[in-house]
This record gives C-alpha cells, sequence and structure tokens, in this order.
C-alpha cells in the first residue's frame, strides 16, 4: 500500500473551488480520496469537480454558505447518508480584510467573524456527531502566521486566524477520546488567484512590482504554492498521521521563525 492513499477515505473541503482549496481538493483526489467540495461559488466549484473527473477521480460539488449553520449541517448529513462516512472535514474557506481597529468598519469584522471563525465551528458542529458515530476522524482547520504573529493592518483577519487556532486545540482537547485528531496548517503568503485580484485592484500598472515586494517578505525569497499547502493537508489527514493532534504548523518560507 502506498503511503499517503486515502483510498475509501470521504474528505470535505469548505472553499473547495479556489486557490489553497482547489490544490487540496484535486490532491486528495489523486490520493483516492472521496472529495466533497462546499463552494458559495458554485461555478468555481463545478470547475473543480469537472476537472477532477476528467482526471479519474471522485468529487461532487454542494452548494453551501459555510457562515449559516443550518446549511452546513444539512449538506453533512447528506454526504454522511450517502456515503456512509465523514473520515477528513477541511475548513478551509476564508475572507481576507485589510486594516486597523480604526480603519475596520463593523459590517467588516462581522463578515470576517461569520466566516473565518463561525465558519470554522459550524463545521465542526457539523462533522463531529457523525466521526463519533463512526469512531474516527480527522479535522484540518486553515489558520495562517497571523494567528501568531502581529502583522500590520489585518486587525480583523488576525483576530479571526488566532480564534481558528485556539479552535483547534480545544476540539483536539475535547475529541482526542473519541480518536478524532484535530490540527491546523499556518500558511505564509501564498500565490493564489485572490493576491492576482489584490494587485489588479489595489496597484493598477504596478501588479509586477508589488508582487515581488510581497513574495520578499518570506525569507525564502517567493510566496508558496498552492499544491505546497495541499501536500502538508494530506501529510496530515493520511494514516501517517495517526499520532499527530492538536498541533500548528507553519509553512511560511521561514517567516515566522526568521522574521522575530
Amino acid at each position: 500500500m502506498p503511503i499517503f492513499n486515502l483510498s475509501e477515505q470521504v474528505a470535505v473541503i469548505t472553499g473547495g473551488g479556489s486557490g489553497i482549496g482547489q490544490s487540496i481538493s484535486e490532491v486528495f483526489a489523486q490520493q483516492g480520496a472521496e472529495v466533497h467540495i462546499l463552494e458559495i461559488d458554485e461555478v468555481s466549484g463545478q470547475e473543480t469537480q469537472d476537472k477532477i473527473r476528467k482526471a479519474g477521480g471522485s468529487a461532487t460539488v454542494h452548494s453551501c454558505d459555510i457562515s449559516r449553520q443550518s446549511d452546513v449541517v444539512d449538506v453533512a448529513k447528506r454526504i454522511f447518508q450517502q456515503s456512509g462516512s465523514i473520515d477528513i472535514w477541511i475548513n478551509n474557506a476564508g475572507v481576507a480584510h485589510i486594516g486597523s481597529a480604526e480603519t475596520t468598519e463593523e459590517e467588516d469584522f462581522d463578515r470576517i467573524y461569520a466566516v473565518n471563525i463561525k465558519g470554522v465551528y459550524n463545521g465542526v458542529r457539523a462533522c463531529v456527531p457523525h466521526m463519533k458515530q463512526q469512531g474516527q476522524g480527522v479535522i484540518l482547520n486553515m489558520a495562517s502566521v497571523a494567528s501568531v504573529m502581529g502583522i500590520a493592518d489585518r486587525f480583523a483577519y488576525s483576530a479571526s486566524k488566532g480564534a481558528v487556532l485556539t479552535m483547534t486545540l480545544s476540539v483536539a482537547k475535547d475529541y482526542v477520546k473519541d480518536n478524532i485528531r484535530c490540527n491546523c496548517i499556518g500558511p505564509g503568503r501564498v500565490h493564489t488567484p485572490f493576491v492576482d485580484g489584490f494587485l489588479k485592484k489595489n496597484y493598477p500598472g504596478q501588479e509586477d512590482e508589488m508582487f515581488d515586494k510581497l513574495s520578499q517578505t518570506q525569507p525564502i525569497g517567493r510566496m508558496g504554492k498552492p499544491e505546497e499547502i495541499a501536500y502538508l493537508a494530506l501529510y496530515l489527514c493520511s494514516k501517517e498521521a495517526g499520532f499527530v493532534t492538536g498541533s500548528f504548523y507553519p509553512i511560511d518560507g521561514g517567516f515566522i521563525t526568521l522574521n522575530s
């Protein structure tokens, strides 16, 4: 049996239609998982589903707003009834925001909370009963380097990602006796379509210059690739990581340790 094999594993990935989530969906499908993508953007979810199926993998997209608990619980229930298990749940979906406490409007803060914090809570609440019923499971949360470091103009975002880290620790402790592992990943800057869109919107005509500037904030000299995050997620959700729970894994090109 090859290592990091996810055959016969049912994996649910929130925000699995684009960026890091898309790479996780594709890598997990390549390793044999039955992938379920929860997406508010049905177009990107459908495109990822079709790409995985064309490559011979198993993928199904579900329209879902992770900030609405009833939506997430209902989708999880359907997946469990149809597939017989939920072995892996990845709380990947998230939104970003730039601003200090003074420049962050209340509606911006509420939006960050609804997706980045409540969305993770909703995912955990939806999958844990099924994992307890089947006697095992793995939960992986997407945190950030901002979970443990102060980053300028990231007030609401940093608060949300700090919450993701501490929720991870609580879930790991609460359910270790139920054979449920819970960990989180802390990426640094990763080159996704979001980065390109951000640069185009905020720095028209200076995209290349600003991309290089942002890349150099990682000591390694470049941004991460979505698939690099996906490979770490693969390890943490595989049987090979069976001794790992309650842990925070930075993947940041040296950002935390070499900038501290």
